[in-house]
């Protein structure tokens, strides 16, 4: 009886919203004809390519940010807005050229984020779970690093003479961020209190070490991992009395105390809150250590504002840092949280780390120039991860669907997981989500199969590019193509014989030898 009221006050509700749930113009098709051609006028404004040469270079990385992902955190910035959500524009929306980036590892059809990171920041793929090595090296083995290291963008920039940055929301020696600076075999080497004996005695370094060893003075690091800098037991100066945060090094290094030495004279600062870091006057600082927690940043619906800083406030200070230099610079903004978020099964937290990542990206677009800096992007896996159900415009992307399901005759939530923790069954049936609060926090989605951690997806995943050389980024690509293309538009890396021809100067810089030959002949005749 119960599960027939049920039925019959979901086709009730079904048919209410049969009802127009949306704008009115939205029925008249001049409102749909006259938006097309006016995209179709600022497409055709692309006809004229921005060929300038870049000279500031900032790549977002949303962490297992798959299509889905994107599509859902587009209708959350609505609702968020008290729109409907689905008509909402991402920042990253607006960029003009999209493609698409295959991100598979050369030993893995679905990858994860070490062997992804070392594609798209050093422009060469890898294998699972190493970062900054080719596909030579073996994960876990040691003797497997020497003479397979790969270098990365951020090197390259910084040997060009630009200024360079890590911001994250994770720790700094996390996958995605370790692949700009560290070359190991094992991406959970984050000190060397994670490493084994074997490995540290046959000279493998961990990879915070690396941080500040590898890549002498990167201007500003920003983001968690407070605890790896620090010697093992030694307490954490925002929570002195959780052990688990206390320090990991068993060298009993304090690499914190150790770049501060080396920084002293150089107008470099370390801060560990978000008051330390806003009252810095970027002006009067050029290099940044900023640390804000022992482990990964909070959530951002979780983040205390008073300690912990936004990911869009770390970015701003890091471009008024970065844009200091004439030559220019290279920012890694990693929203790194999204990816924890899904594999918890907390959509709602995976969706607002997107939404705030995209406010990251529209801050830093109004602090730069399209005419000269090159912005990309872009993810580096996907999730299992979706939604649907025919849900009706409007609908609350956490909601239900509209409709019981026809097999169990009980209500699903319009977002669900392939696989994860969100299973669960009472009685011998799944559990019926209309007793819970499914709209809070921390409420794990329903998936088919159970899994104490939801995996990553296998699709290829959205690269969103604007400014110089930005439409070299179309089609379908691999993903190590993305560093090659940033360091082709800011003549750094590989490619440069282009950045001379570009501006007239290359036939200036040809001719000289001859000229001067010349004159050297005309004297000696003379």
């Amino acid at each position: 009886m119960k599960v027939t009221i049920l039925l019959i006050c979901s086709c009730l509700a079904w048919e209410g919203l049969g009802k127009p749930q949306f704008p009115d113009q939205e029925k008249d098709p001049l409102f749909w004809n006259t938006w097309a051609q006016r995209t179709l006028k600022n497409a055709l404004t692309l006809q004229k390519l921005n060929q300038n040469t870049a000279k500031n270079l900032i790549l977002f990385l949303g962490d297992g940010m798959g299509i889905p992902t994107v599509t859902a955190a587009r209708i959350l910035k609505g609702q968020l807005s008290r729109q409907s959500g689905e008509e909402t524009q991402l920042e990253m929306d607006k960029f003009p050229y999209v493609a698409l980036s295959k991100t598979y590892n050369t030993n893995a059809q679905v990858a994860d984020s070490a062997g992804t990171a070392t594609a798209y920041l050093c422009g060469v793929k890898a294998n699972e779970g190493t970062v900054g090595v080719s596909a030579a090296a073996v994960r876990s083995q040691c003797n497997t690093t020497q003479g397979n290291e790969v270098t990365s963008i951020l090197r390259w920039a910084k040997e060009a003479g630009k200024s360079v940055g890590i911001v994250t929301t994770t720790r700094v020696n996390h996958a995605t961020p370790s692949a700009a600076y560290a070359h190991c075999v094992d991406r959970d080497w984050y000190s060397d209190g994670e490493m084994p004996a074997e490995a540290v005695e046959a000279g493998c370094k961990d990879i915070a070490r690396q941080l500040f060893e590898n890549i002498p003075n990167i201007d500003v690091i920003m983001g968690g991992g407070r605890k790896y800098m620090f010697p093992k037991n030694q307490s954490d100066v925002e929570y002195p009395g959780e052990k688990k945060h206390f320090g990991t090094r068993i060298d009993r290094r304090n690499l914190v105390e150790e770049w501060n030495n080396r920084m002293k004279n150089k107008n470099a600062h370390y801060v560990w809150n978000k008051k330390e870091l806003l009252s810095l006057n970027p002006n009067s600082v050029d290099y940044l250590l900023g640390l804000f927690e022992p482990g990964d940043l909070p959530y951002d619906l979780e983040r205390n504002n008073e300690t912990d800083p936004s990911l869009t406030e770390m970015v701003e200070v890091a471009i008024k840092i970065l844009k200091k230099n004439p030559s220019g610079f290279y920012l890694l903004v990693e929203g790194g949280r999204i990816d924890h978020g899904h594999h918890d099964g907390k959509a709602k937290q995976a969706l607002h780390e997107a939404v705030e990542m995209d406010r990251a990206i529209g801050h830093a677009g109004l602090m730069t120039s399209i005419y000269d800096t090159m912005t990309v992007v872009t993810a580096d896996h996907s999730h299992m991860f979706n939604f649907g159900g025919y849900t009706p415009r409007g609908n609350t992307i956490f909601g239900l669907a509209p409709i019981l399901s026809d097999v169990d005759q009980k209500p699903f939530t319009a977002i669900l997981y392939g696989n994860g923790p969100g299973f669960k069954v009472v009685n011998g049936l799944r559990e019926n989500v209309s007793t819970l609060d499914y709209e809070e926090n921390n409420y794990k989605a329903q998936s088919a199969v159970p899994l104490s951690m939801e995996t990553h997806g296998g699709e290829d995943v959205a690269v969103f590019a604007k400014g110089p050389m930005a439409h070299l980024l179309h089609g379908v690509h691999e993903q190590n193509y993305i560093p090659h293309v940033m360091a082709y538009a800011a003549c750094i890396g590989q490619n440069r014989d282009h950045c001379m021809s570009s501006s007239g100067a290359s036939s200036l810089s040809a001719a000289l030898p001859s000229l001067t030959a010349l004159l050297t002949l005309i004297r000696l005749l003379c």
